[in-house]
């Protein structure tokens, strides 16, 4: 039986000789129903009809978008380490191509993902790598297809191996998840937001929302605690979730202008 996929939003669902009637993670506020209503296809059959492309971002950290594209859009990354080699984030597509070349680097250590939106196929890609996905328990009922590969982890921040250290935000969603890569940016360090914190069009600048297709904003305590929390790790650079989303220096600064904006717009100051 096939596995199907949503086309809004990438996510996989159990195998099943049907789709499902719907699709909880575009009918929730924070994504949206197209208005011609929920259409699926099927993992086999993205296969024929798109194809992944790679970027090298920096020295040990790799871009791969799905081409044309494909759900929402984003980008998974490949970050490579003396430790075993991590993919942050998910692509929904996953083929003989990309298992090729991910294994050229060396395979996977460990995947993990920053919020439900990027679930997509990580159940394929942990099957194909014999590797762990980490995703946070917060957002354990997102999950729409349950794996043993999964696992689930509790508190504010866990390290994955020396340097790379995953750190729960939050917002987005309560489990919102960053990567916190220590020899990033030349040792300068690196953060790998996701949606998290979403690196704007203006890349001196990130956002925070609760939703980003309803444009439903957070509030200011949500938001000053998130630049709390990531005020307490040092970086130079974040990568966002989408192809040149890329704040290159500044990190810290950014994150807490952004924060402070943001809240002052909230208030009306």
């Amino acid at each position: 039986m096939p596995v199907h996929l949503c086309k809004t939003c990438g996510t996989s669902f159990s195998e099943a000789p049907n789709p499902p009637a719907h699709c909880p993670i575009c009918e929730d506020e924070r994504q949206f129903v197209p208005r011609q209503g929920q259409q699926w296809t099927t993992l086999r059959a993205l296969t024929e009809t798109h194809v992944n492309g790679w970027a090298r971002l920096e020295p040990d950290l790799f871009q791969i978008q799905t081409h044309p594209g494909f759900g929402i859009g984003q980008r998974a990354l490949l970050v490579r380490t003396p430790h075993g080699n991590f993919l942050w984030d998910c692509v929904a597509l996953i083929d003989e191509a990309t298992i090729e070349l991910v294994r050229g680097l060396g395979g996977l250590k460990a995947i993990a993902i920053s919020h439900p939106h990027y679930y997509t196929t990580c159940q394929d890609w942990a099957a194909a790598f014999n590797c762990p996905v980490h995703l946070h328990a917060a957002d354990r009922e997102w999950l729409m297809r349950p794996d043993p590969h999964v696992r689930f982890w509790e508190g504010e921040s866990l390290a994955l191996a020396d340097g790379v250290t995953l750190v729960r935000l939050g917002g987005h969603y309560p489990g919102g998840t960053v990567l916190h890569w220590a020899n990033g940016a030349d040792g300068r360090g690196a953060l790998l937001s996701g949606d998290i914190l979403q690196v704007a069009m203006d890349t001196r600048r990130v956002s925070f929302m609760w939703s980003y297709p309803n444009m439903m904003p957070l509030s200011e305590r949500v938001v000053q605690r998130i630049a709390d929390t990531a005020a307490a790790w040092r970086f130079d650079r974040i990568y966002g979730a989408f192809p040149g989303r890329n704040v290159m220096a500044d990190g810290n600064a950014v994150v807490e202008r952004s924060a402070r904006r943001y809240i002052e717009l909230l208030n009306d100051r």
